[in-house]
């Protein structure tokens, strides 16, 4: 999956919903789920997402909704071998990029 969200330190919950094309009210979800998405809170109480977090998502992400992982399953599978987990899913993001760039290169051909 790939997630389109400007390089920044902090994102809002609405932005991070909308780049997942999911509701606020599961990102919220998640974050009591899993205990690896620790946003951060401002004076008001609002989430302010980190790159770190962002990153997290990606990997409930491809575990739930892409590979059709339960949420227990998905927490087994970030907790038994969470560096397997992150280590493939940045291979499959990197594939994905490269075959989007050859598609690329191939549409202008």
């Amino acid at each position: 999956m790939h997630v389109d969200l400007p390089e920044k330190r902090y994102y809002k919950i609405g932005e991070v919903a909308k780049a997942f094309n999911v509701n606020a009210s599961l990102i919220r979800f998640w974050e009591k789920e899993f205990d690896i998405i620790k946003p951060k809170k401002n004076a008001k109480g609002n989430r302010l997402f980190t790159q770190d977090d962002i990153v997290n998502f990606k990997l409930i992400f491809n575990l739930v909704k892409e590979r059709g992982f339960t949420l227990e399953g998905a927490k087994q599978k970030l907790k038994k071998n969470p560096e397997s987990t992150f280590n493939k899913h940045e291979i499959i993001t990197r594939l994905e990029s490269v075959k989007a760039e050859l598609n690329k290169i191939k549409n202008q051909l």
